[in-house]
């Protein structure tokens, strides 16, 4: 059964995203990933608006020095996270959270996510899947911290991070202005940048 992974973060960018299918070293990256089983591409890309908050947090990654993006656990009626969701199999998701986890494999248990919402899977930075509908008959899920949104510690995140997720945005259509309007309201931004130097920050450094 295929399922429908929704990406928030650098996986925005098809070509980061393929790094995880592939097994190759993404741009700005210091990491190679260790591919699928299967590595056929995604059947199908779509965007979507998610109803929960993004924020940045932690202090240093793969990416560098500063915070990654992670989502809420609960909807709030004033968010709107914008997401790029491809149609992958389960077994491909699945290996795909083992990476963003830094471990060997993992079993989900998918009905089990469907019928309560979410899980915990593992005490790695995003062990939480969630459940976020149907589309197109296919069930949606993403990935987040186990930490709840409310008590984390905001962070800004890396040049080369905030460029790869800019990128995946521009491939959805949004012009420069448009990403940077996008970022300024986020925690893990809004308190460290002005536009000017958010600007500055993603597109001219």
């Amino acid at each position: 059964m295929n399922v429908w992974y929704v990406s928030y973060g650098s996986n925005l960018s098809y070509e980061r995203f393929l790094c995880y299918i592939k097994g190759e070293k993404p741009e700005c990256s210091d990491k190679k990933e260790r591919g699928c089983r299967n590595q056929n591409l995604p059947l199908s890309i779509e965007t979507i608006n998610i109803d929960h908050p993004l924020y940045f947090s932690k202090e240093k990654s793969k990416w560098g020095k500063g915070g990654v993006a992670f989502i809420g656990h609960q909807p709030c009626l004033n968010s709107s996270t914008l997401g790029r969701m491809y149609l992958i199999t389960k077994e491909q998701f699945s290996d795909v959270v083992a990476q963003e986890n830094d471990i060997e494999q993992i079993t989900i248990n998918f009905d089990g996510v469907i019928r309560n919402g979410n899980a915990n899977i593992n005490d790695g930075w995003y062990g939480r899947i969630m459940y976020l509908g149907l589309k197109d008959g296919f069930p949606m899920f993403t990935f987040t911290s186990n930490f709840p949104y409310e008590k984390a510690s905001y962070n800004p995140p890396s040049s080369n991070y905030l460029r790869t997720i800019a990128k995946g945005l521009r491939e959805m259509g949004l012009e420069e202005e448009e990403i940077v309007n996008y970022f300024l309201d986020k925690s893990g931004i809004n308190m460290f940048f002005s536009k000017d130097q958010l600007f500055q920050y993603i597109f001219l450094r």
